[in-house]
């Protein structure tokens, strides 16, 4: 049998300096396989960091890791909603397998394209803004979750009430650009009037109109305070809840996030839970699965939360059949 003959240096070194380049072609390939997702708002992305990580979950939960086996094309419209077209173009072209997206960003989406699938995640009615054809049976190449939050304005007005009940007049604070403002502001005005509140509602379209919007429910009497729903008011949050601490008006939110800005009480559905769930869709759509086949999930986990320190300083007591209702408390 014929003896191996040793390897002389130069080819071993030229055997490693092949296997050095091989590495990386091969690395670089595999991450070129990678289904690519791409996560589009309309609102800011600098806000929606525990969005992010429930989505993320979601994924996990359904096989899925970002960096090993998927990878995510994040983007933001920063609310201006006139970039949404612009930064769906670009998704597409990356070929993306799935846009995961909020309400203003799905509706972009679906206007682009009816082949890539698409997830929304919303609080408005997705019927009725022809997201999809039905609940059970969305159609065409779109699915997602949704959650309650029109039919919350007057829960939440009751609460407000319950905390000041000498509170004559309440002012509520919608943003027009989000898509169920009207609808919720219709439910508030019709309680209102059923139960004899006085109610003022004025609108923000930017941050700019903040301040004045505060001076008038000042000027006008407003002993308590209702912020509308929307990615608009939930992105804006720190200046709000700012606002109302330095106006001394007690204030209800539409998402627990205002609470760890400091708010003083939030009703909302859990908006972590309808991502986490958006991502297990997702996940469930990169095995194969076609949106035609995944009914709209109506998420309906919804959180009471109170921040006790903000209450206190605002001077107020809680009365104890809210401290009863909450989910959480925070001293």
């Amino acid at each position: 049998m014929r003896a191996l003959r040793p390897m002389k240096r130069r080819e071993v070194i030229a055997c490693l300096g092949g296997a050095a380049i091989a590495w990386p072609l091969a690395a670089r390939a595999q991450q070129a396989a990678m289904p690519v997702i791409g996560f589009l708002r309309s609102a800011s992305l600098g806000d929606a960091t525990h969005l992010v990580t429930s989505f993320r979950q979601g994924l996990k939960e359904a096989g899925f890791v970002e960096g090993q086996n998927v990878a995510v094309e994040y983007r933001s419209a920063e609310d201006q909603l006139d970039r949404l077209p612009a930064l769906v173009a670009d998704l597409i072209r990356r070929q993306v397998a799935v846009i995961v997206g909020n309400h203003n960003a799905a509706l972009a989406a679906k206007a682009a394209t009816t082949t890539t699938p698409i997830i929304f995640v919303t609080g408005a009615d997705p019927v009725r803004d022809n997201l999809v054809a039905s609940i059970s049976r969305p159609g065409g190449n779109v699915t997602g979750v949704s959650f309650l939050t029109i039919e919350l304005g007057a829960k939440r007005l009751d609460m407000l009430r319950q905390l000041v009940p000498k509170a004559a007049t309440i002012g509520m604070l919608v943003n027009p650009g989000s898509p169920d403002t009207e609808a919720e502001r219709r439910e508030v005005q019709a309680v209102a009037q059923a139960i004899g509140q006085q109610l003022i509602i004025l609108e923000v379209k930017s941050e700019r109109d903040f301040e004045s919007a505060f001076a008038m429910f000042v000027q006008r009497g407003a002993g308590a305070l209702l912020i509308g729903s929307g990615a608009f008011t939930t992105s804006h949050r720190q200046r709000l809840v700012e606002l109302a601490a330095r106006n001394g008006i007690p204030a209800i939110y539409g998402v627990r996030e205002f609470i760890t800005a400091g708010g003083l009480m939030s009703y909302s559905p859990s908006m972590t839970n309808a991502y986490r769930q958006a991502g297990i869709y997702t996940g469930r759509i990169l095995r194969g699965e076609k949106p035609v086949d995944l009914p709209v999930i109506q998420s309906t986990k919804f959180e009471f939360v109170i921040n006790l320190k903000t209450a206190k300083a605002l001077g107020l007591d809680i009365p104890p059949q809210l401290l009863a209702l909450a989910d959480e408390v925070i001293e």
